[in-house]
């Protein structure tokens, strides 16, 4: 619950999809009408929704506005990463790894360490983060996290099947209970017709199963490499809830 301008909202914090997408799925709670009001608004790469009510006390507004707050999460579902008004991606990921008493690794090429650096960056991070990997050379993945020459050769560094080895090799080398892995072309230069700059292979690794996400994001190399790790964060995030919830 934040306090706004009008009165109190309900908030819910969504990471890498469009607001045209959200309001697709939102489309018959948008157009609802009462003193209930829906409203989408972006912030960077996110897309916040918002239910607001001109109400002056706080625990009526939150009352009153729960109807509508379980048919937006129950629609949204684990799209959304927070309902806290400044909480950020990272303090959520590391929220949820202490709920469930897990640890994590990371396992970076183009991201070269932007990932393990923004887990750091949330107090109490040493409880739940054991390692991090910066192999951003095929010879630095095969020799930390035990990815298969022959997986680089045939593939590539950049490919679902590297990065679903470097996911699996990073749990095995920190011994840890998850690992996030990143592999991709940031640019401006490298990219080609079947592997243009932007592409991106991040992979989550839980209880031994690998979800591997193909990414194409735009921008400068610094914002792809922003969002790659971002992105990387949400799919952690969402990893862990599917498999511990």
């Amino acid at each position: 619950m934040i306090k706004t301008d009008k009165g109190f909202a309900q908030l819910y914090k969504i990471y890498g999809r469009s607001e045209t997408e959200i309001k697709e799925i939102l489309v018959d709670i948008l157009n609802k009408n009462g003193n209930i009001s829906v409203y989408t608004r972006t912030y960077a790469n996110e897309v916040h929704v918002l239910a607001e009510l001109v109400e002056q006390d706080e625990e009526t507004a939150k009352n009153t506005l729960k109807p509508v707050a379980k048919e937006i999460k129950k629609a949204l579902g684990t799209m959304v990463y927070s309902t806290k008004e400044h909480e950020t991606m990272e303090e959520a990921v590391v929220r949820l790894l202490n709920k469930y008493e897990l640890t994590v690794t990371t396992a970076e090429s183009c991201t070269g360490g932007m990932i393990a650096s923004k887990i750091v960056n949330v107090p109490g991070a040493s409880e739940v983060f054991n390692e991090g990997f910066i192999t951003y050379s095929n010879k630095a993945k095969r020799k930390h996290l035990d990815v298969s020459k022959n997986t680089l050769k045939k593939y590539g560094a950049v490919s679902e099947q590297t990065v679903k080895e470097m996911a699996l090799g990073g749990v095995f080398a920190a011994d840890s209970d998850a690992c996030i892995a990143v592999s991709g072309i940031a640019g401006p230069d490298g990219g080609t017709d079947e592997k243009p700059v932007g592409l991106v292979y991040i992979g989550c690794c839980i209880k031994d199963d690998v979800t591997v996400k193909e990414c194409h994001f735009q921008g400068t190399r610094y914002e792809v490499r922003e969002q790659a790790a971002n992105a990387a964060l949400d799919l952690l995030r969402v990893s862990i809830i599917n498999n511990y919830r």
